[in-house]
């Protein structure tokens, strides 16, 4: 356990993490911190917060408008940001426009981070998740491993679910990996993909795998069309709990991460969603992963679009 974490954003996500973080018992006070009038986080945590005697915990909830809740958390999961909505005249912001947005959102949290809590692991959440973790490396300059992206854990949730249904086995059969950016080019790694250690196609026959993998690279989006306002809030929160109680509680656990490459597949600098360890000391260690043609093929296609979007970063910025 924790002596202290903070959640930056008290949106749907953000009130997901603020309850399950007490109930798994993962740190002994919380830090919520929402710019939202009239004060979202307060009013998120004095709800949880008297709701504790029966879900019986002691966790100390604290919310605010400014980041002086973090001040000593010593992990850090980030979800701030504006979803693409449509604005007053009906007409959707561009990629850039909502890029802008969100960049200026970051700047405000790597500010916040620097001053109260510069030593924390960051976990960030916040969409366009391989542009803001890439900007937040920029402008916290933080030791390797400390930083890194939740995406791939819930790609690959979603592929392992998609697969578990198309089986008709238990979820908990089932072990697969989603690479690359966060994003339509994300990479289903087919090969890696096991029923009970066994390999996925002995389970699964090739259309109904093609029609999952494709799926699964659309899979935010069914969420989206379905809810008909916001996204996917539950299972993103849960995923980057995952990650967080990998390093809380030191379990040397690979899971999918956007971390930070250094050589490895070829990249240097980029955040690409990767196999790694995560510990105590956040990621501590990037495999790298035989790869039929086809799936180095589509990982290349996907650093080229984690590339290209870092370049339009550097331009706004």
């Amino acid at each position: 356990m924790l002596n202290k974490m903070g959640i930056i954003g008290g949106g749907m996500i953000g009130g997901v993490l603020l309850q399950e973080i007490p109930r798994r018992r993962l740190a002994r006070r919380v830090g919520l911190v929402d710019i939202m009038p009239p004060d979202l986080a307060k009013g998120k945590c004095l709800d949880i917060a008297e709701g504790s005697p029966v879900m019986r915990f002691d966790t100390e909830l604290s919310g605010s408008k400014s980041y002086e809740v973090l001040e000593g958390a010593e992990l850090v999961i980030n979800t701030a940001g504006v979803p693409r909505k449509p604005k007053p005249d009906g007409t959707l912001p561009t990629r850039e426009e909502l890029l802008q947005t969100n960049l200026k959102i970051t700047a405000a949290v790597a500010a916040g981070l620097r001053e109260y809590c510069p030593d924390a692991i960051v976990i960030s959440i916040a969409n366009p998740l391989d542009a803001i973790v890439y900007r937040l490396q920029q402008l916290l300059e933080p030791e390797p491993g400390r930083l890194f992206g939740m995406a791939g854990v819930l790609d690959s949730a979603r592929y392992r679910w998609f697969v578990a249904q198309a089986a008709g086995v238990s979820v908990e059969n089932v072990e697969a990996l989603v690479l690359g950016g966060h994003g339509d080019t994300m990479v289903p790694i087919r090969s890696a993909c096991r029923i009970c250690g066994l390999p996925v196609e002995q389970f699964v026959d090739e259309e109904t795998l093609a029609a999952i993998e494709d799926r699964t690279r659309k899979a935010g989006g069914e969420v989206v069309k379905l809810l008909g306002t916001g996204s996917a809030f539950v299972s993103p929160a849960w995923s980057a709990l995952e990650m967080a109680e990998a390093v809380i509680h030191d379990k040397k656990k690979i899971l999918p991460v956007s971390a930070r490459l250094s050589g490895e597949y070829g990249v240097e600098g980029l955040f690409i969603g990767v196999p790694a360890l995560l510990g105590r000391g956040g990621v501590e260690r990037v495999f790298e992963i035989p790869l039929t043609d086809a799936e180095r093929a589509g990982l290349e296609r996907s650093i080229a679009a984690v590339r290209k979007t870092c370049a339009e970063v550097d331009a706004l910025v």
